[in-house]
């Protein structure tokens, strides 16, 4: 169990996240277009998961911004944006916002993914959402790097999760 801080108060989420050097635990998740998208899918292509509560709040809306900017200047490496959100709300931020850089990923049918990856907030208001992490993976699934946002209200570090990837 992990946790992380909410307006002062601890939140404790379900595990903890992958460890650098272990595989990715399988996931299935939902697009846009509400069809099923798994782990197997980006086998071959290095993934930076960047995970949230919502795409309605300001901070995880930075965060998809600022990995859409920087996605454009990666090879061979998708960023996939992950949240509860349905998957319409997130259609209709990337569209809104011109996000082109990013695949929206909705668990909004709440499989294990929270649970697998440790990101799955137990308690407090936001129980049952996603917490805010990074975790980047090679092109075999194996984590090269994770961060476990500690303060909901901060952004991720983005330059400490794209170094694997430079």
């Amino acid at each position: 169990m992990s946790q992380i801080t909410i307006k002062d108060k601890r939140i404790n989420t379900y595990g903890n996240l992958p460890e650098t050097g272990e595989k990715a635990p399988h996931f299935e998740l939902v697009k846009e277009d509400l069809t099923p998208v798994t782990l197997k899918d980006f086998k071959g292509k290095r993934v930076i998961m960047n995970i949230f509560p919502s795409i309605d709040t300001f901070v995880c809306a930075t965060s998809v911004r600022n990995f859409n900017d920087k996605a454009a200047k990666l090879n061979n490496a998708e960023v996939l944006c992950i949240s509860r959100d349905l998957p319409f709300a997130q259609k209709r931020f990337k569209d809104a916002e011109g996000i082109k850089n990013v695949i929206n990923l909705s668990d909004f049918r709440q499989g294990d993914f929270g649970k697998d990856y440790g990101v799955e907030m137990m308690d407090g208001p936001w129980a049952g959402l996603l917490s805010r992490a990074v975790i980047v993976l090679d092109e075999e699934g194996k984590v090269l790097h994770s961060q476990q946002v500690e303060n909901i209200d901060d952004e991720p570090d983005y330059l400490e999760a794209l170094k694997p990837l430079l």
